[in-house]
């Protein structure tokens, strides 16, 4: 019994690991420049991320790929700046039918006599590279949901599927009310990678099943125009109507507040499709909503005259025909964001309401102002 647990003893030290002190050394080799040789510009500000390449190239074959067997490329996969400004400016287009895995951005330059070689990465943000960087020097990173959402594709682009799999365990933990604003306006930047797909389709749910908590958030007024849209179209939204309205009147508000010669009446036309003022009672309609002046007067009339008298107004015409199930889906990125065909046709142009109204311009959201 002595003998057996002497052996015990020796063979618990005979193997010594320090595995947090190397994470320490190497994260503090990837924070001194004159350590690296190789500098990542990243992003639209060109930020610098240092780096070992026989680091990079040891933990991940795509970047092996980069640094030594593309090194006389200077561009790799490049979109022309006109081809730059149509993405921008059809962004629901990309946020609910492109479904191909892009082409990283990288731009090589050519490395001087000293070695050290600069690359010009634009697809991920600065801090999302940043960490991916740190992730592979040393083992381990601080998962955010700021930065998820772009980490998570970074890191399937780049190989690297543990720390794939460990944001994508991250997701469920992340979502709560407090998220689920800046995880929806990161997708803004990442809808064309494949891992945003099952994310989105997550914080969906979330927001269905929490829509008044949601909906009454200050940064729900931060979401690009077609997410606000795409949200409020949703039969599965858990969300009274007044709470539907007060979210789209703070939203305009802001809007309009932002741009400033945008008119409020015009902005709120974007949503009165999606909310079904018959619903709300109509000592409210008439104490609360109507004195804004926003709402055309037929959409309270017919609401009022519904609830004074089922039979008299066709409660067909009084529902938005742009709310959507999941069920209807077609096979392919729409199914993750819950809309089909129909619905992106509707979102991507606004609806006129009772008055002839100038065309709203939905790439001026928020999110580009």
């Amino acid at each position: 019994m002595s003998d057996d647990l002497t052996s015990s003893e020796e063979s618990d030290y005979s193997v010594f690991e320090n595995k947090s002190g190397l994470a320490e050394d190497m994260k503090f080799l990837a924070s001194m420049p004159e350590l690296c040789d190789v500098t990542f510009l990243v992003g639209e500000t060109r930020e610098p991320v240092c780096a070992v390449k026989a680091v990079l190239a040891a933990r991940s074959k795509v970047f092996h790929k980069i640094l030594y067997g593309q090194r006389q490329q200077q561009s790799v996969h490049e979109p022309s700046p006109k081809k730059r400004d149509s993405i921008k400016d059809n962004k629901l287009r990309l946020f609910l039918k492109r479904t191909s895995e892009p082409n990283i951005n990288v731009q090589a330059l050519p490395p001087p006599v000293t070695g050290h070689q600069t690359l010009i990465v634009e697809e991920f943000e600065p801090d999302v590279f940043r960490q991916l960087i740190e992730y592979i020097h040393t083992g381990c990173v601080m998962l955010q949901a700021r930065t998820l959402l772009g980490l998570v594709n970074a890191a399937d682009y780049y190989g690297l599927e543990e720390l794939r799999r460990a944001c994508m365990g991250f997701v469920q933990s992340c979502i709560n009310v407090d998220t689920v604003c800046a995880l929806l306006a990161s997708a803004e930047k990442y809808i064309q990678y494949k891992c945003t797909k099952s994310l989105v389709q997550r914080v969906l749910e979330f927001v269905d099943n929490h829509g008044n908590e949601v909906l009454s958030l200050g940064s729900f007024a931060l979401l690009p125009l077609h997410v606000v849209r795409l949200i409020l179209s949703r039969e599965e939204l858990r969300a009274d109507e007044m709470t539907k309205f007060q979210a789209a009147m703070h939203w305009s508000r802001r809007y309009c507040d932002t741009m400033g010669n945008a008119d409020l009446r015009e902005t709120i036309a974007n949503f009165i499709e999606y909310i079904e003022f018959y619903k709300i009672p109509a000592s409210v309609l008439i104490k609360e909503v109507h004195p804004v002046g926003v709402i055309p007067d037929h959409v309270i009339m017919n609401a009022l005259a519904y609830q004074a008298d089922p039979s008299s107004v066709d409660v067909n015409k009084l529902s938005s025909p742009n709310r959507f199930r999941r069920a209807s889906l077609q096979p392919n990125f729409l199914r993750s964001t819950g809309l089909d065909r129909d619905a992106a046709a509707a979102a991507s142009s606004p609806r006129q309401s009772g008055h002839k109204r100038r065309s709203y311009r939905r790439s001026n959201t928020l999110a580009e102002s």
